[in-house]
């Protein structure tokens, strides 16, 4: 174990508080004595820690337990409002953040377009959002426990770095401290699929499994890797680039400088080429526009829009039964603005799987259809300061401090 913590007095505190806080939020309402059965900490350490979390907000004492005889127990359970998390995700023409509470419930929400491409305007417009939701909710400045940044491409985040930006060409630039210095609080960055697979890990459909991956589909094709209980990101952070995975090398080109990508048959826009050249060979009215153009003429019968998904539904198949080879999940959480296309998409998907999947594994990986809501991505993002509130001190991924001045 690094850094001798064992023998570390403020890491056994912190590691003491992440348990009892975990419990809380995990069993609550629950009484002190059943936190300290769970927890196997003793009754006095569980009461001085429950002390100080109510004294910061973070628990409180709810309505008395029923008796067994003798006096009612005193419950504790979590404070949804004893702090509040911006989340922001920014896309190639706007920027959208969450307010959310310490269950990542989405309070309120807001959009900004992007009038300019530049870092310092871009990095103006993310601080412009977390103020506006700040103000607006009338919260006071020490209510606001941080902000976290999902954004595509490959992030550093331990340095709060964005080493690459497939959609505004940056590289290299230190966006979470560029960011921190106009809201001063906490910032935590990472690639937006990792924030979704976070936050499914902490709050939603992951927790409690210790094996699974979140597929993104949408303008491209993204994975969030949990391995062991573990969120995984490689050795410096791009892990989890599957919509660049080649299937084609003869194939069309990819925003990456490769040919014949995953997301060039699965993303947007490689669905919108095949229906461009459904279109001049006549099989499809033109012109198409968007995807809500394509799912419109699908929703209306055409067949040849109905095959444009169905093609990339069986690309992105054979791509899902690869990951069940190689990391036998539990589950498969398939989100983004791409369900929407719903069995059109997902039905020869589901063929294909089992077609490529090896056959000991076909039966042990759940695939689940996340439904989708425009926030989920800010939501995806606020997770990253929500984790550093409840991960435990083993398992907290080293994040570089960043000086405001």
């Amino acid at each position: 174990m690094p850094r001798h913590i064992l023998g570390n007095r403020d890491f056994s505190r912190a590691l003491n508080r992440s348990t009892v806080l975990n419990t809380v939020k995990s069993r609550g309402p629950i009484a002190r004595t059943e936190v300290a059965r769970h927890t196997g900490l003793s009754a006095a350490t569980v009461t001085g820690i429950t002390s100080e979390l109510i004294r910061e907000g973070l628990i409180f004492e709810k309505a008395s337990g029923d008796s067994r005889g003798g006096r009612r127990p005193i419950l504790l359970a979590l404070n949804p409002r004893g702090g509040f998390v911006v989340g922001l995700k920014l896309t190639e023409s706007e920027a959208i953040g969450a307010l959310t509470d310490l269950e990542a419930t989405v309070i309120a929400k807001r959009v900004g377009r992007l009038a300019s491409r530049s870092p310092e305007k871009v990095v103006e417009a993310l601080a412009a959002l977390v103020t506006n939701l700040v103000t607006e909710n009338n919260l006071r400045k020490k209510q606001l426990l941080g902000v976290g940044l999902g954004l595509a491409g490959i992030v550093d985040a331990q340095r709060g770095i964005l080493r690459q930006s497939p959609y505004f060409g940056w590289r290299d630039l230190p966006l979470r401290r560029m960011l921190q210095e106009h809201v001063r609080t906490a910032v935590h960055i990472d690639n937006d699929v990792n924030t979704l697979t976070i936050t499914e890990k902490w709050f939603g459909a992951g927790q409690g499994t210790d094996d699974f991956l979140t597929v993104t589909v949408g303008r491209g094709v993204g994975l969030g890797i949990v391995v062991n209980g573990q969120f995984y990101r490689g050795a410096s952070g791009g892990a989890g680039e599957f919509g660049h995975t080649v299937v084609d090398p003869d194939g069309p080109p990819c925003d990456c400088g490769k040919r014949g990508c995953l997301e060039t048959f699965v993303g947007d826009p490689g669905l919108l080429r095949m229906a461009s050249e459904a279109v001049s060979k006549g099989m499809i009215p033109g012109p198409v526009k968007d995807i809500d153009d394509l799912l419109a003429l699908a929703k209306d019968g055409s067949a040849a829009a109905q095959a444009v998904f169905a093609r990339a539904g069986d690309v992105l198949g054979q791509g899902i039964a690869n990951l069940i080879n190689i990391f036998n999940p539990q589950c498969i959480l398939i989100s983004g603005e791409g369900v929407r296309a719903g069995d059109w998409l997902f039905g020869p998907m589901r063929e294909a799987v089992a077609s490529h999947v090896m056959p000991g594994l076909a039966g042990n990986t759940e695939i689940r259809i996340d439904p989708w809501g425009d926030d989920a991505w800010a939501r995806g993002a606020a997770g990253l300061v929500l984790r550093e509130l409840f991960e435990s001190p083993l398992h907290r991924e080293p994040v570089e401090s960043v000086t405001t001045g």
